[in-house]
């Protein structure tokens, strides 16, 4: 396997620690009554018009609406996203489109909506049905474990349901940012003993440590203040997403006995992020285990970057690199 490279301005660096200088909470003393309030105001401000500077226009060759899943217990919003030939009577058959699932990163906070901008050009470009799955969020009360359980339950309703939903049951790919990385490359394991089978799974600056050794990597070392991901924050996020008799092995896919036979990956991994290291030995542990793995690194370039493209150029690199990738695993 080939490892790539993309350069990235250095300009984007200072924007985004501007950004991050406007003001930082207290992760560590934070109260669960704090953390709902900061969550529900930043994905206000993720979903308000004035993000898109930061998150990106849209495709105008895809069509987004909000729709509701009736799983087990619950009902869970997803993200749709539809070439825009469904709607207007051309193009190909909507019912041979593949099926890309799609979960934002954030861990505690984080809405589908921030990922519009990446969601719409696959829909539009490959095309396909992407479904974003806005996954309940980690909070007192709400592990990483239900947020596993949103990604993995969507993901099977709606093969169920395929014909419905007018997408081809036999392409289907993951594709994950951060914690939703994670939550993907959980089902991607799920999937092998239960099915569907996945073609591909796409895994963007993913965490897949949330053992003792979740900040024992280098790249933790090397980044422990960077602008958009902080240890405080880690730390945080693994407080709320393995409590106290909870098994961290359980929700860490780089700890797990068998990565063979798995869908084929692409790690897109930031370098300058304290979770580096989490894609690079995730990539290696599925090569040795026989699971195709591509691995590309985008230097200089920051967590989550990928939510970004207004400040971040390589995001447009990688947006392609992630269609590219998803057109030859998802082809006919």
């Amino acid at each position: 396997m080939n490892e790539e490279s993309v350069e990235q301005p250095e300009s984007a660096d200072a924007r985004l620690r501007q950004r991050a200088a406007e003001g930082e909470p207290d992760w560590s003393a934070m109260t669960a009554e704090e953390l709902a309030a900061f969550s529900e105001a930043e994905n206000r401000r993720r979903a308000s018009p004035a993000a898109r500077a930061v998150t990106g226009t849209p495709h105008p060759g895809a069509t987004i609406a909000w729709q509701e899943l009736g799983l087990p217990g619950r009902i869970l919003p997803v993200r749709v996203y539809r070439p825009a030939f469904e709607h207007n009577g051309g193009g190909a058959d909507p019912a041979a489109l593949p099926l890309v699932l799609h979960v934002h990163g954030g861990g505690f906070v984080g809405t589908a909506v921030q990922s519009d901008w990446v969601n719409s050009h696959l829909a539009a470009e490959l095309p396909a049905l992407v479904v974003s799955v806005e996954h309940r969020l980690l909070a007192p009360g709400t592990p990483l474990s239900a947020a596993a359980d949103d990604g993995w339950d969507a993901l099977h309703h709606l093969v169920r349901n395929a014909a419905d939903w007018g997408f081809d049951p036999a392409r289907i790919a993951v594709f994950g940012e951060s914690c939703g990385a994670l939550i993907t490359a959980l089902a991607a394991i799920r999937a092998r003993a239960a099915g569907p089978r996945l073609r591909a799974q796409v895994l963007v600056n993913p965490a897949v440590d949330l053992t003792e050794t979740m900040l024992d990597h280098a790249s933790v070392a090397e980044h422990p203040a960077s602008p958009t991901l902080t240890v405080p924050q880690l730390r945080l996020f693994h407080r709320l997403a393995v409590p106290p008799g909870a098994d961290p092995r359980a929700l860490s896919p780089l700890h797990a006995a068998d990565l063979g036979g798995l869908a084929p990956a692409l790690a897109v991994v930031p370098t300058d992020d304290p979770l580096a290291d989490h894609g690079r030995r995730y990539a290696e542990r599925l090569r040795a285990a026989g699971t195709p793995a591509r691995l590309t690194e985008y230097p200089g370039a920051p967590h989550a970057f990928l939510s970004m493209p207004g400040l971040v150029p390589q995001a447009e690199a990688a947006r392609a690199e992630i269609i590219d990738f998803l057109r030859g695993a998802l082809a006919g």
